[in-house]
């Protein structure tokens, strides 16, 4: 997409991500850190970039994985609308997922007329995914947000709905082919396990591991530099780079990195879990 001027907007422990990113001259981009002191929503996130932002920007949030096969149509809806926002959407056939993000609700135009965080009821399937496209006008918006009556912070669906109703144009763009909120260890195994099977793999292993010859691995993926140690069987599981693994016990459904072992262990069938 030609962007290599990348704003990271950190918080809590955001020095661990700027360990890892540095400047960004290594992945052939420049990249700038800037803090949110206070944890208050997204819109006064993204108001915390105002001045180091001067011109439309690309919007990710962090916590979401997704797929995309071309995102060009965001821009070009973008640019012929002169301005305002593009909204990448999925359509969703799981009520529920779309309970878990926001819903998309069109005129009879095609531009977005109303955005709805996490609906209770949502009247259509059209979801918002976390990557927005906007050109300055977000920041006004952004200063005349209210804090939400539902988690006491400033929401960017807020934001968008008020930039909707100032008549700046906002459309969706039907772009995102699939999406997980990454919001715990389990949805780092999910994610990753999805994608292996995706490959028609059963295993992925990384550079340079030091595996004993009689370890098992199933349905698993194995990061660089990683040691096993014991003769275990692996399944299910990811194990995260540079771990040293020296369990002598199996490892099934779980997130292994070099500081801890996170089990994710899969939910009993429901007759199993009422027993």
């Amino acid at each position: 997409m030609g962007i290599d001027e990348i704003v990271v907007l950190i918080g809590h422990r955001g020095f661990e991500i700027t360990k890892v990113f540095g400047d960004g001259r290594h992945l052939g981009v420049r990249l700038r850190y800037v803090e949110q002191r206070q944890m208050l929503g997204i819109a006064h996130a993204v108001g915390c970039l105002e001045r180091h932002i001067d011109r439309p920007f690309l919007l990710f949030l962090g916590d979401i994985f997704f797929e995309a096969k071309d995102l060009s149509p965001m821009f070009e809806l973008f640019r012929e609308q002169g301005g305002g926002a593009v909204l990448a959407c999925k359509e969703e056939d799981d009520p529920e997922a779309i309970r878990r993000n926001f819903s998309v609700a069109l005129d009879e135009r095609g531009y977005v007329r109303r955005v709805v965080e996490k609906p209770r009821y949502a009247k259509n399937k059209l979801k918002g995914v976390g990557l927005y496209l906007f050109d300055l006008t977000m920041f006004d918006a952004i200063r005349r947000t209210p804090r939400s009556a539902m988690r006491d912070e400033y929401e960017i669906t807020d934001a968008i709905q008020v930039l909707i109703d100032d008549g700046e144009p906002v459309r969706a763009a039907n772009v995102i082919t699939d999406d997980v909120n990454v919001t715990s260890p389990a949805d780092v195994l999910g994610v990753n396990l999805r994608h292996l099977a995706e490959l028609g793999l059963d295993r992925l292993i990384g550079e340079e591991c030091r595996i004993h010859e009689d370890a098992k691995i199933e349905h698993s993926i194995i990061g660089s530099y990683v040691t096993i140690r014991e003769p275990i069987t692996i399944r299910n599981s990811v194990i995260f780079n540079e771990s040293d693994v020296k369990t002598r016990h199996s490892i099934d459904h779980a997130v292994v990195t070099p500081l801890a072992t996170v089990r994710c262990d899969p939910p009993l069938p429901e007759d199993e879990d009422d027993a």
